[in-house]
């Protein structure tokens, strides 16, 4: 089993930043894929980003590619999702979420994923 604890969200103005982390324990950081995904109220949950178990290859969202940066510290068991130029359409409950086994054109399917954090509120106000 993986436990995955995201914080880091919060209240910020447009065109603001937050940065959020999430923390890992249990099984082997280091060997999973790890994801954000976003759920806004009424909306299905989206793929945000995704890293790769070495933090060599990264994918993105249409939606905040240029503003959102993932990365990942293997050393602390921390993925984290910086995030510029927040627009109000970015208010969500932010999930972070591993995954083992999967091919790379598969990365935002959140059904690839076996492992999910509690989520974190992001609201963005304007």
């Amino acid at each position: 089993q993986v436990q995955l604890v995201e914080s880091g969200g919060g209240l910020v103005q447009a065109g603001g930043s937050l940065t959020l982390s999430c923390a890992a324990s249990g099984r082997t950081f280091s060997n999973y894929g790890m994801g954000w995904f976003r759920q806004a109220p009424g909306k299905e949950r989206e793929f945000v980003a995704h890293i790769n178990w070495s933090g060599v290859s990264r994918y993105y969202a249409d939606s905040v590619k240029g503003r959102f940066t993932i990365s990942r510290d293997n050393a602390k068991n921390t993925v984290y999702l910086q995030m510029n130029s927040l627009k109000p359409e970015d208010t969500a409950v932010y999930y972070c979420a591993g995954a083992i086994n999967y091919r790379s054109d598969e990365v935002a399917r959140a059904d690839v994923y076996a492992y999910w954090g509690q989520g974190t509120q992001v609201t963005v106000s304007s």
